[in-house]
């Protein structure tokens, strides 16, 4: 069974959740260092479209323009929310069209260091959507710790809702 299309569907449902809540903090809160891996909400969100562009683009062949894992792509929160919603467009767009043969292919990449690496496709989706789940964790610590309500954004109730 082939997950990544309901994966792919769901990371805009969850997003638009999260940066609903996001939305209704305070800037100061917003780029407050909570203490996660890369901080701020702000942080953690640019982190999660980097890594997304990282390793979609390795999945596709391509090189993103990543520098580091912690670069900021967008300061300003509405462009990186067009941004992230322009993202998950182009995920299902790319994940949907993907045959069993395209997920067990083995894709060649260097690392940001350099290192010359392979992975198969379905692993690659496999550990970005991992990531995603990983991080959105860290946001909703920080957003309730600011009393932002996002929801209840688990995958049943995403799967109730479509």
């Amino acid at each position: 069974m082939n997950i990544f299309p309901t994966l792919a569907k769901f990371n805009p449902w969850v997003n638009a959740h999260l940066y609903d809540a996001a939305a209704t903090l305070s800037d100061a809160d917003y780029r407050h260092d909570c203490g996660a891996f890369f901080g701020s909400v702000h942080h953690t969100l640019n982190h999660i479209l980097v890594v997304d562009r990282l390793w979609f683009g390795r999945a596709q062949g391509i090189k993103a323009d990543v520098k580091t894992l912690d670069q900021i792509l967008f300061d300003d929160f509405a462009a990186l929310r067009a941004e992230r919603e322009a993202e998950d467009q182009r995920i299902i767009d790319y994940v949907t069209q993907l045959s069993d043969d395209d997920l067990a292919d083995v894709q060649s990449f260097h690392t940001m260091d350099g290192m010359p690496s392979q992975m198969p496709r379905g692993l690659m989706l496999m550990s970005v959507f991992n990531h995603q789940t990983h991080h959105r964790g860290q946001i909703t610590a920080m957003l309730s710790s600011f009393g932002a309500d996002y929801g209840d954004i688990d995958l049943p109730y995403y799967l109730r809702a479509v």
